[in-house]
């Protein structure tokens, strides 16, 4: 099936499955001319009926990527396909699918365990994130998130990006970042905007302050913490197992429970700059701002979901502390850990003996990370990112 309009566009793609096939007619280039808002104009009067039926079986047949480009292209088509789309696509939670960039800051799925790669390049000091496509632990992936060391005088930095290149702190593209303490043995995860519930904590605050009056609040992408990782000094150096644990700020403990709900953002802002709200009249390194963004209360982080990494076993025949990984890891290596809820109260349940995020060697730069929910890929590649750094009071 062919929807022509009787306009040759410059352009065009195919988007196909089984059922149906749709040339979806876009330009080249948008240059305000004749041509281009009449095309525009018929994807705008397609009928809503047809159109939707269209995309929830596009959107139904292309179960993963690469093929999966085909339901952002249907996006991109128009406003009408874009909100619908938008309608269709089900978080990585309900779905297990990575769609929109949005997907790495949002909760895996509860069950079974997403499965990505890390390839490290020691050369230029960056890491790159991928979603496996097939089992094998050698397949080429898809791109979902980049990272770049930045060594301090008294600290590490791990900038987080969307972009397999553009890492600065600066970019759109930047999401989030990575510090450790000068020993290595203590971190913290910073989101690159804050967390929902603090957006409308600042809403709230900028408007009782300014009235009636409509204003355009700015505030740049700043560093707002979500969590903090902490490795335990080993007294028995190297011979022993690394043990770590990760206060994860902005996930409720109850998250891991049945009917548990962890925060799931729904969209980037269209502009980090302009859709933030602040006060423009107050300075951006001010005491009030600094104050109002600081780190959680002790009370507020007591309810925080706590991660501790699963005790290995020692194995006798082969002389090393030894975790299952069902085949996700072949090579022994300090660095490898899983990750489990910690009880509170020593109250154990099923959801404590869970592996939420495991992380292991698999070649001399090449690591698996597989995690579920209430982790993102964005939460659980800075967690990982924690184990590359050098513990020098740990080893």
């Amino acid at each position: 099936m062919k929807l022509g309009y009787g306009l040759k566009p410059r352009s065009h793609r195919v988007v196909q499955d089984s059922s149906v096939a749709v040339v979806a007619e876009v330009e080249a280039d948008i240059d305000g001319s004749k041509e281009s808002s009449s095309i525009s104009s018929c994807w705008v009067n397609l009928p809503q009926e047809l159109l939707r039926e269209v995309l929830v079986r596009i959107e139904a047949s292309e179960i993963g990527w690469p093929s999966r480009r085909s339901v952002v292209a249907c996006g991109g088509v128009c406003r009408t396909w874009r909100e619908i789309i938008k309608e269709l696509v089900r978080t990585p939670e309900a779905s297990g699918k990575f769609t929109f960039p949005i997907s790495v800051k949002q909760p895996g799925p509860r069950e079974p365990l997403i499965q990505c790669f890390i390839k490290r390049n020691q050369s230029t000091q960056t890491y790159h994130l991928y979603l496996n496509l097939t089992q094998a632990l050698a397949d080429n992936g898809k791109f979902l998130l980049a990272a770049r060391k930045l060594r301090r005088p008294t600290c590490t930095d791990y900038n987080i990006s969307l972009h397999p290149v553009d890492m600065s702190k600066g970019s759109s593209n930047y999401i989030g970042r990575l510090r450790s303490n000068f020993l290595g043995t203590k971190f913290i995860i910073y989101d690159g905007l804050p967390t929902h519930a603090r957006v409308k904590m600042m809403k709230s605050w900028s408007t009782s302050f300014v009235g009636s009056k409509q204003v355009s609040p700015r505030i740049t992408a700043g560093n707002y913490p979500i969590a903090h990782i902490s490795y335990e000094v080993n007294v028995l150096g190297s011979r022993g197992p690394r043990r770590l644990n990760c206060t994860m700020d902005a996930i409720p403990a109850s998250a891991i429970e049945p009917g548990g709900v962890a925060p799931t953002q729904t969209d980037f802002p269209l502009s980090k700059v302009d859709s933030l709200p602040s006060l423009p009249f107050f300075p951006s390194k001010s005491s009030r701002l600094e104050k109002f963004l600081s780190l959680p209360s002790t009370d507020q982080r007591r309810g925080a979901l706590v991660l501790k990494n699963k005790a290995p076993r020692w194995h006798e025949q082969l002389q090393c502390w030894c975790l299952n990984f069902h085949g996700r890891v072949t090579v022994a290596s300090v660095k490898n850990f899983q990750l489990v809820a910690s009880a509170e109260n020593g109250q154990v349940g099923p959801e404590h003996e869970k592996v939420i995020l495991q992380f292991g060697k698999v070649g001399k730069d090449v690591f698996t990370m597989d995690y579920r929910y209430p982790l993102s890929a964005f939460q659980a590649f800075a967690i990982c990112l924690s184990s590359f750094d050098t513990k020098i009071a740990c080893e």
